[in-house]
């Protein structure tokens, strides 16, 4: 059966703009089988000229799943809507959020299916996202690798990426998880280690827990792995964060990039 809507592959390992989807409206359940099969087949969606409310935005979000509130990104919450967080940055701002590669809050016991990204506010120039296959990372490693990577945990930290811009107070999460996770769908290994919340290996000596992670986390930004989405305003971005990693690109200092992101409650990762 043919999908309800088109869809335009960005690359040949992942990335897709699916058209003729008004993600607006109430999500029938044949379209909603369709997008989760979507998602499994490409990895990211890209949607255009979605003009989401926070009620769609979150609607959007249970289709896939519950969805994900963190403790550390309360800070950033919209009045009234926990489950949304605001993504801002302007002439004013000192950093961004996700400029460096990762999965979003790995730090949990159960990280996120997934973060549906919409963005109302755009640079003229810049502000891409970049996005890198993890799956691809997996395959792309040698046969030792693997063997040795096998039955490896490493421990995520939400403070080494929140402690220096949270408030007083803010819960940090830690959680230790595989280096290589299966998904849950599709039953393919993944790379499950990034370069903002991992902070060790378990179980290694420091010195060879750093030199792996520094590995690793290099190994990923591979751009044969990579696709790039190039934002204009009310796009929406939707990533399988099991398989996923993502960077936000900080170059367009100093307009303004802004919109709202939803995530969907994930498991715990095997």
């Amino acid at each position: 059966m043919s999908a309800p809507f088109s869809i335009d592959r960005l690359t040949p390992h992942m990335g897709a703009e699916l058209h003729g989807i008004d993600l607006t409206r109430p999500i029938a359940p044949e379209v909603a089988a369709a997008l989760r099969q979507a998602l499994t087949d490409h990895l990211v969606l890209f949607f255009r000229d979605q003009r989401l409310d926070f009620a769609a935005h979150k609607a959007l979000a249970r289709v896939f799943g519950e969805i994900h509130v963190a403790p550390a990104a309360a800070a950033w919450a919209v009045e009234g809507h926990p489950e949304v967080t605001r993504i801002h940055a302007d002439a004013d701002s000192k950093y961004v959020a996700g400029e460096d590669w990762h999965s979003d809050m790995t730090c949990d016991p159960e990280p996120p299916l997934g973060s549906i990204l919409h963005l109302v506010t755009v640079p003229e120039t810049g502000g891409d996202t970049a996005f890198s296959n993890m799956f691809l990372a997996y395959d792309a490693l040698s046969e030792r690798m693997k063997a040795y990577l096998d039955g490896l945990t490493a421990t995520h930290d939400a403070a080494r990426v929140f402690a220096a811009i949270a408030p007083p107070g803010t819960v940090f999460n830690q959680s230790s998880h595989p280096v290589v996770r299966t998904h849950p769908v599709s039953g393919r290994k993944a790379i499950f280690v990034n370069k903002q919340f991992t902070a060790r290996i378990d179980g290694l000596p420091k010195d060879e827990s750093a030199a792996l992670l520094a590995f690793l986390t290099s190994h990923v930004q591979r751009p044969e792995f990579q696709c790039r989405f190039r934002w204009r305003p009310h796009s929406i971005a939707f990533w399988d964060n099991r398989a996923v990693q993502h960077s936000a690109i900080w170059d367009y200092f100093p307009q303004t990039r802004s919109g709202y992101r939803v995530t969907v409650r994930g498991d715990r990762p095997f």
